[in-house]
C-alpha cells in the first residue's frame, strides 16, 4: 500500500510512498510524524494505522487544517 505525503507547494504533486519506506523511517527512531496530503482517504488511513497497530505500535492522526478552504487540510500522523 501506499501513502501519499503532503504537498510542500500548492501547485506540486504530492509524492507517494510505500509502507515499507515508512517502517525503514521508524526503525531509525521509535516514534515520528508524517503528514500526508489530502488525496489520501479515511479508509487509507484506517488501514495505514491498522497495519502499525498489528505490530504493536500506537498511531494518532488528525486533520489539520491550514486555510480557510474546505480543501486546505493535510492529515498529520503520529506513530510511536
Amino acid at each position: 500500500m501506499d501513502v501519499k505525503l503532503a504537498r510542500t507547494l500548492l501547485d506540486e504533486k504530492a509524492k507517494s510512498v510505500s509502507l515499507k519506506k515508512l517502517e525503514e523511517l521508524l526503525e531509525q527512531e521509535n516514534q515520528s510524524f508524517f503528514y500526508l496530503d489530502r488525496e489520501n482517504s479515511k479508509k487509507t488511513l484506517t488501514s495505514l494505522a491498522q497495519h502499525f497497530e498489528k505490530k504493536g505500535l500506537s498511531v494518532y492522526y488528525r486533520e489539520v487544517r491550514y486555510g480557510l478552504d474546505s480543501g486546505d487540510y493535510m492529515y498529520e500522523v503520529h506513530i510511536f
